[in-house]
């Protein structure tokens, strides 16, 4: 009544067709493709800053720096909060049972 049945594998009815034949393939060389003769491109920074962007960089790094801050500064203070209220409930009840 309690013993598991392991699962059968159905069978595959009716007509099965093979399994296709994969031919192998030659491969040909590609030649690479040449060098662009622009001399522009090359002289060209990849990244180019302009003063507008450099003023949003700076600022978006500083916004950065301080959300980190202030949440790391919560979380420390958080800590801090939960230690002190740990110590008062210590010596509470080390000051109940000296008491008894």
């Amino acid at each position: 009544m309690f013993r598991p049945k392991a699962p059968t594998m159905p069978q595959p009815t009716g007509l099965t067709t093979p399994p296709a034949v994969v031919e192998p393939t030659a491969v040909t060389p590609h030649a690479p493709a040449p060098a662009s003769t622009a001399t522009s491109a090359r002289n060209r920074p990849a990244v180019q800053l302009t003063p507008g962007t450099v003023l949003a960089l700076v600022g978006g790094g500083t916004a950065v720096v301080l959300v980190v801050g202030a949440v790391l500064v919560s979380m420390l203070l958080a800590v801090a909060l939960t230690a002190a209220s740990v110590a008062v409930c210590a010596i509470t009840v080390r000051s109940v049972i000296a008491r008894r």
